[in-house]
């Protein structure tokens, strides 16, 4: 959430509200507790609570209560942040107008993105904008979520390319602008010499006695590979996970076992030692992807030709 201070005048008295500490609050519910805030914001624990009990303070409301070990918020802590997400988007709208004035063509954009969508989909955009608008930069950083989330909010960064994935931000959360941009379908690779390389497209449930390669336990591609062999009717017997799409094609390739592989993780040349095949049946396994930029900021003028271009980075790639 960006910087910003902002004053509510209530009945009977008037507070100044400090929305970098409403930040902290924010993260605290995405994070559930206070040690997790603290190291998501590289605080420590104790300005952590120090911050929410001022806020408590200048508000004139109780925003945590005990909760087991941990706490939870209150209902005034859960409105303040309903407040302060329309607020802070009203803010960007404003920031948005003032840029208009300008004609987009100059200007800085700092893009998050997880590692293969910077290969398949920022790659080219970077590329697009350096031959037609070379005065509009783009830096990227590659970032994961849930802390792509956490940098956006700050400021530091002006757009992310990211995965819906559980406890995730909802499609219609106030405080970010989506884009979509791609369904990104998964497909199986088996080593060259598996004894189904011959079908032109694999039944999960015929590899249920298989030896799995996954990614890191928690990550979108993790739930979406398994989810689909749960769906297949089987719990995959997993050996071996690594978030790093070159690894685990060296894996199978090495005959380490079989993997679902998002088709934007996937080199147009083909792999040696590898076969690729499409799942079978009516529900394919695959990871949504989008962009999503502070709520507001979708029309400011350097950011629109970043959120176009992406989009036709991910239509090239779907078609």
């Amino acid at each position: 959430m960006s910087t910003y201070a902002f004053c509510m005048e209530p009945v009977s008295q008037g507070f100044t509200l400090d929305l970098r500490k409403v930040r902290l609050l924010l993260e605290l519910r995405e994070r559930s507790t206070i040690t997790a805030t603290a190291e998501a914001l590289h605080l420590t624990p104790s300005a952590v609570s120090q911050q929410i009990a001022a806020l408590s303070r200048e508000i004139g409301a109780p925003l945590l209560v005990r909760h087991g070990r941990g706490v939870r918020l209150t209902q005034q802590a859960i409105l303040l942040l309903d407040h302060a997400a329309l607020l802070n988007a009203q803010l960007e709208r404003a920031r948005a107008d003032l840029l208009s004035y300008t004609v987009g063509e100059i200007g800085q954009v700092v893009v998050g993105a997880f590692a293969t969508a910077i290969t398949g989909l920022v790659a080219p955009v970077v590329a697009r904008l350096s031959r037609d608008r070379p005065g509009l930069h783009l830096t990227v950083r590659e970032v994961e979520a849930p802390d792509c989330f956490t940098i956006l909010d700050s400021g530091e960064l002006d757009v992310v390319v990211t995965v819906d994935y559980r406890r995730g931000p909802l499609h219609n959360d106030p405080r970010y602008h989506r884009c979509h941009l791609l369904h990104d379908v998964f497909v199986v690779a088996l080593p060259s010499g598996h004894h189904l390389v011959g079908q032109e497209s694999i039944d999960l449930a015929d590899l249920s006695d298989e030896i799995w390669v996954l990614g890191a336990m928690g990550g979108a591609c993790h739930e979406v590979s398994l989810a689909a062999c749960t769906a297949a009717g089987f719990a995959p017997n997993i050996r071996h996970q690594t978030n790093d799409w070159n690894a685990v094609l060296a894996l199978v390739a090495a005959g380490a076992g079989v993997a679902l592989i998002p088709s934007l993780a996937l080199a147009p040349h083909g792999y040696e030692g590898i076969a690729l095949r499409p799942t079978s049946g009516p529900h394919l396994p695959m990871r949504h992807i989008y962009a999503a930029v502070r709520a507001g900021a979708e029309k400011s003028p350097v950011l629109t030709p970043v959120l176009d271009l992406l989009r036709e980075a991910a239509a090239l790639h779907a078609g």
